[in-house]
C-alpha cells in the first residue's frame, strides 16, 4: 500500500514505511482550506490545516510512503483515527506519479468541499492571521505551518503560498 503525504505526514508520518519517493498528485492543490477544531485550533477559535482541494489542472508535489503488506491494517487504522477525526477529509485511492515515472494508486486524504470545516476561499492574509494565533491539541498552528514549509523546502518542493505565509506569520508574531 502507498500513502500520499503533502502536509504533516511529511514530518510526522506516525506509521512504519519501507520506502519513500517524491511524487505528485494531479488535479489537486495543497492549501489551508480546512478549519482545524481539534489538532491546531478549537471549536471556539479554529485554526487552519492543509488539505487537498480539487482543482482541474493543478498539481500537488509531496511524498509517497510505501507500507509493508503486514502493516496495512494497522496503518489504515492509525491514519483513519488521525485524519478522519471530524469527517472533513475524505479517504480516497488516487493515482499519483512518482518522480521515477511510475504511476500508482495511493491512499490520499482530500477535503470534502461540502463539509462545514471547508474554507477554500480565505485570502492569504486572513490565513496568516488565523495561523499566527490559533492553538489546538497538537500545538500552535504556526508550528504546523513552519514544520510543513521547512520539510517541503528540504525536499526541494517549492510552495510559494506556504513560503509567503511563513514570512507573514513571523511578522504578525513579531519574530
Amino acid at each position: 500500500m502507498w500513502v500520499f503525504g503533502y502536509g504533516s505526514l511529511l514530518w510526522n508520518p506516525g506509521f512504519e514505511f519501507v520506502e519513500t519517493q517524491l511524487a505528485y498528485l494531479p488535479d489537486y492543490h495543497r492549501s489551508f482550506c480546512m478549519r482545524s477544531i481539534h489538532h491546531r485550533g478549537t471549536v471556539e477559535d479554529p485554526g487552519l490545516v492543509l488539505a487537498l482541494d480539487y482543482t482541474q489542472g493543478a498539481r500537488c508535489d509531496g511524498m509517497a510512503f510505501r507500507v509493508a503488506h503486514d502493516r496495512v491494517d494497522e496503518t489504515l487504522a492509525y491514519l483513519r483515527e488521525r485524519e478522519l477525526v471530524s469527517s472533513a477529509y475524505l479517504e480516497q485511492e488516487l493515482d499519483i506519479t512518482l518522480m521515477d515515472g511510475r504511476v500508482l494508486t495511493a491512499v490520499t486524504y482530500v477535503i470534502d468541499p461540502d463539509h462545514d470545516q471547508y474554507c477554500g476561499d480565505l485570502p492569504l492574509d486572513e490565513q496568516a492571521r488565523i495561523i499566527a494565533h490559533a492553538v489546538g491539541g497538537r500545538g500552535p498552528n504556526w508550528e504546523y505551518l513552519c514544520n510543513t514549509a521547512s520539510h517541503l523546502d528540504s525536499l526541494g518542493i517549492i510552495d510559494a503560498d506556504l513560503q509567503w505565509l511563513v514570512g507573514q506569520v513571523h511578522a504578525i508574531r513579531g519574530e
